[in-house]
């Protein structure tokens, strides 16, 4: 059944039939507005768009794929605030002609990724378009803490990170060469392992400023140091690279620093803490902060790529 016979009204029915109900949930789909807990009493909020050909393909990654990579996207920015995710919102533009099986597993992606952090998707909205477009807004609580913003970086801070980089840009490259092996670098890239506790632990830990690694390390430590006004240099010894990375990049012909450095869409998440304050668990440290600007890779600038930039 495509889009245009199940109808506006049908094919929601049945997307709103996949999703799952998490705890902050008060009202969920089916009433002009859902209703939403905020205990803490602030809302944190953010929003990604993805579009098919620049973001995914559709022979690349199945719907439930695309639906975990756009929630995960969203999901991670709320976290990097060191707060806990709540809620989605998802708008759904896409050709009438499209089979509603996978609008239909595209929903369930999104809940299932949701429920990870016990969120859940709460609305949205759909139209036709010949271009496919997924639209998702994360909302968040706070639980008390005072957000991380990027702004808080100082001098003598050390740079930590949780979670992996670059194994989603190996994934990347793989596909784009026309390949489907190493199996674990491409399911990387079809489906981000977000490390989300690490957000509020970093928060409680006492975090000077935080973000999500979405488009490159290099590049989003740089909006850290110019929020900052600081200098931000890190030590590729802390980086170990794995065996099958290392292998796909000698066979593609690629410096897998590249990858880890400069590679997007593991929404690993980077964090500043002063130095002498334990790292929590999942932290690794990665670098210095000094008085200085901009970023260095041990201590030289980086003349390779830095990261994703949308109209680059």
């Amino acid at each position: 059944m495509s889009i245009a016979e199940a109808g506006e009204f049908g094919l929601i029915a049945r997307v709103v039939a996949r999703l799952e109900t998490g705890p902050t949930t008060l009202l969920g789909p089916g009433d002009d507005s859902a209703i939403v807990a905020a205990p803490d009493g602030r809302i944190v909020a953010s929003t990604d768009v993805l579009v098919e050909g620049r973001h995914f393909r559709r022979d690349w990654s199945s719907p439930a794929d695309i639906g975990h990579r756009a929630a995960a996207a969203n999901l991670a920015d709320i976290a990097a605030m060191g707060a806990v995710p709540t809620a989605l919102l998802v708008a759904l533009c896409a050709p009438v002609d499209m089979e509603a099986a996978w609008a239909e597993d595209l929903a369930g992606g999104l809940s299932a990724e949701a429920s990870l952090v016990g969120a859940s998707v709460v609305g949205g909205d759909m139209s036709s378009s010949p271009t496919l477009t997924v639209a998702v807004t994360a909302l968040g609580d706070l639980a008390g803490q005072a957000p991380v913003l990027r702004s808080g970086a100082q001098p003598g801070d050390i740079v930590a990170l949780a979670g992996r980089v670059g194994h989603a840009a190996a994934g990347y490259t793989v596909l784009s060469r026309g390949f489907r092996t190493p199996k674990a670098l491409v399911e990387a890239y079809r489906r981000p392992q977000v490390p989300y506790a690490a957000g509020p632990a970093a928060a409680r830990a006492g975090a000077t400023a935080m973000i999500d690694v979405s488009d490159g390390l290099l590049q989003d430590l740089g909006h850290i140091a110019k929020a900052s006004v600081v200098g931000v240099d890190v030590h590729t010894e802390r980086f170990e690279i794995p065996g099958q990375m290392r292998d796909a990049a000698t066979a593609l012909g690629v410096d897998p620093l590249q990858w880890l450095l400069a590679g997007g869409d593991d929404h690993a998440l980077a964090a500043t803490f002063p130095a002498g304050v334990p790292l929590p668990e999942g932290w690794r440290q990665i670098g210095v902060v000094h008085d200085g600007t901009g970023v260095t890779v041990d201590k030289k600038p980086w003349t390779g790529p830095l990261g994703w930039d949308h109209f680059r």
